[in-house]
């Protein structure tokens, strides 16, 4: 009988804000691995589109309204997604925001909101289903990170100290509960094609490239934008039992962006 390490079959999967975008993405490579998938959004709109997307994708998925900043919301998902679907195996925090603004002109306000989202709705979570996981003898949680949780750049402070801390929450999940064998990772996506960049690539009035789009471009050794499909295999590999003994690591899906250092100037 032959053994696939990378199959999820039978595993209860939530991924928070999958619908639509790389969280989408992820959902289906681990629906078509064999897993049962869950999420949430915080919109109607939101719902229904992703419902509609993930039937045409022939992937069963039960879909939340949850705000995944709200503790009490939390538990009630959690809870109902238990009973009607089972423990949940893996859990992928993808759900975020970002505010492009300079620092000294944004306010606390926005500050704080991406905060909330982007790193204490990861810890609300990972808090929620730690111990289902503990009682089951197995888990895995995948954080969304992001090159911002290496690198500055202008514009993204609350974005980049989210991410950061991202980082060491993933670092320190991994080393509180290694012991229960559960596996807490991150992957750190780069630039990614989703309709979100979709202004950033257009082809400008005179044929050029989008300054930005040529900027990526120029940073990224494979010299291409990542696409949402190329975050699957990593989420696969991180969600399976393929990575049993990996623990506390972020992969960086970013074209080599953080191993290079740029082209010299002409």
């Amino acid at each position: 009988m032959s053994y696939n390490m990378f199959s999820l079959e039978g595993k209860v999967a939530l991924v928070t804000g999958g619908a639509y975008g790389i969280g989408f993405a992820m959902a289906e490579a681990l629906a078509l691995a064999g897993a049962k998938i869950a999420f949430n959004c915080r919109g109607d709109e939101h719902m229904r589109v992703a419902k509609e997307e993930y039937a045409k994708s022939g992937i069963e998925a039960k879909g939340y309204i949850c705000d995944v900043t709200k503790e009490d919301q939390v538990k009630e998902m959690i809870a109902d997604i238990e009973k009607t679907m089972g423990t949940i195996d893996i859990l992928v925090n993808n759900a975020g925001i970002i505010k492009r603004i300079p620092m000294h002109e944004m306010s606390t306000e926005d500050f704080k909101e991406v905060i909330d989202i982007d790193l204490n709705a990861p810890f609300i979570m990972s808090k929620a289903v730690i111990p289902g996981m503990i009682k089951k003898g197995h888990g895995k949680i995948i954080n969304i990170c992001s090159m911002m949780s290496e690198l500055g750049r202008e514009t993204v402070s609350a974005y980049a100290a989210a991410k950061g801390g991202l980082k060491m929450l993933t670092k320190n999940i991994a080393s509180e509960y290694g012991e229960y064998n559960i596996q807490c990772n991150g992957i750190g996506p780069g630039y990614i094609a989703t309709p979100q960049t979709q202004p950033l690539r257009e082809t400008q009035p005179d044929g050029s490239r989008h300054p930005f789009d040529q900027f990526i471009i120029s940073k990224t050794p494979a010299a291409r934008w990542g696409k949402p499909e190329d975050l699957a295999g990593p989420a696969v590999f991180l969600a399976s039992d393929a990575s049993d003994f990996v623990n506390g690591h972020i992969l960086y899906v970013d074209g080599g962006i953080l191993a290079y250092i740029g082209k010299q100037p002409k």
